[in-house]
């Protein structure tokens, strides 16, 4: 079953306000007790009643308990000061940031040639030797990457001739060898040739 929130007022009856205040002062201070014993915790409560009597309870000497709290909310409102401090900060830098970016961007504009009505002559020639020296740039960085470019295409031009020149002298060597194969073929076909005759009988004297 789930009950409803019981919305709390004022006791009208003053009778029956000043019963209730005091049973409730005496549990309220019984329960920082318990609290600071249970807990070890420094506990300190003050309260004053409807007619401006203080009734108190502090675990530690009172006077210290309250310093110490001063002390902490001090510190907790400079830290809020430093958050601040740092929160204005960023804002600054990203105002100077937005202003750099907007100036970068008319900067570009202009090297590329729009918004020139409203520049002075100082400007112009000041965007004129940006260009000039732009220009030089590109054409350095130009020879460089050509220059590196012929020096690789010089190399590999050297490694194919190094290797034409091994497949030259592999293919010359079998056409040696089929010429010499060739040559005593030719020797041997040639001996076969000479007329032998055969003879029986004494030899014949020759004169």
């Amino acid at each position: 079953m789930v009950r409803g929130k019981v919305q709390m007022k004022r006791i009208e009856n003053e009778a029956n306000r000043q019963v209730t205040f005091s049973k409730r002062r005496n549990g309220l201070l019984k329960k920082a007790y318990e609290l600071s014993v249970l807990c070890d915790a420094q506990v300190a409560v003050i309260v004053f009643s409807q007619k401006g009597r203080p009734y108190e309870f502090s675990s530690n000497d009172m006077k210290e308990t309250i310093e110490r709290y001063y002390k902490y909310t001090k510190k907790g409102q400079s830290n809020n000061t430093e958050v601040q401090q740092y929160a204005e900060q960023l804002k600054h830098e990203s105002a100077h940031m937005a202003k750099k970016i907007a100036f970068l961007e008319a900067t570009q504009g202009r090297l590329l040639g729009h918004d020139l009505d409203s520049c002075s002559l100082k400007e112009i020639q000041d965007i004129d030797n940006q260009l000039v020296q732009s220009l030089s740039n590109i054409r350095a960085k130009k020879t460089q990457l050509m220059t590196k470019q012929i020096e690789q295409l010089e190399a590999q031009q050297k490694l194919l001739l190094q290797e034409n020149a091994q497949l030259c002298e592999k293919h010359e060597q079998p056409s040696r060898w089929v010429q010499e194969k060739e040559a005593l073929r030719y020797c041997s076909s040639t001996s076969s040739e000479v007329e032998t005759e055969l003879f029986i009988g004494l030899p014949e004297i020759r004169c």
